[in-house]
């Protein structure tokens, strides 16, 4: 597994200097996602509607509206 790509704009251009919170989101080799976001998994698991679902290995993450928004661009329609 590895990183082919970051998606959107980069934390420094989000204003990221502290190290704080520093969302970010990349493209894997394989066509998947990776997303660095504030680790949110027992604050919002029992908050999941009907039909949602998490495995026992899988973590809810917060990534900020803008990270999300300036990737939009990135992330292809198919």
């Amino acid at each position: 597994m590895a990183i082919k790509r970051r998606i959107g704009a980069s934390p420094q251009e989000r204003g990221c200097q502290t190290g704080q919170t520093c969302p970010d989101i990349f493209e894997l080799v394989d066509g998947n996602y990776a997303v660095i976001g504030t680790e949110a998994t027992e604050l919002l698991d029992s908050e999941l509607p009907a039909g949602a679902q998490r495995a026992d290995h899988e973590r809810i993450v917060i990534v900020s509206r803008e990270t999300l928004i300036r990737a939009k661009a990135d992330i292809p329609d198919a």
